[in-house]
């Protein structure tokens, strides 16, 4: 069974800093990870995504978060976190973690962030 798990969302001031975590269990250890947010009245969009490598995955960007959030893995702790800096009012959304596994797609329930002008 594969279950995903974020946390770490707020509210925090146009240009400030949050981290989210997204914690795995089930088969994704060796899967792609990827964060992806829906604002309010808008579909879900693409965030970020990290491919599976003990050295350290390759990465994948938004054109609109390039530069200012990263996404990271812990393999040992089957954990991916999103380092967001820069927060703009247009970040605020659900973000929600995702994995592929065999085929099927899994998603976490989100966590809420909110940036304020």
């Amino acid at each position: 069974q594969v279950q995903l798990v974020e946390s770490g969302g707020g509210l925090v001031q146009a240009g400030g800093s949050l981290r989210l975590s997204c914690a795995t269990s089930g088969r994704t250890f060796s899967s792609y990870l990827k964060w992806y947010r829906q604002a309010p009245g808008k579909e879900r969009e693409f965030v970020a995504a990290i491919s599976f490598s003990w050295g350290g995955g390759s990465t994948n960007y938004a054109v609109s978060v390039r530069g200012r959030f990263t996404i990271s893995r812990d393999n040992a702790k089957n954990t991916v976190y999103l380092q967001m800096n820069s927060l703009k009012p247009e970040d605020t959304a659900i973000y929600y973690c995702n994995a592929v596994v065999s085929g099927h797609n899994y998603w976490g329930q989100g966590t809420q962030v909110t940036v304020s002008s």
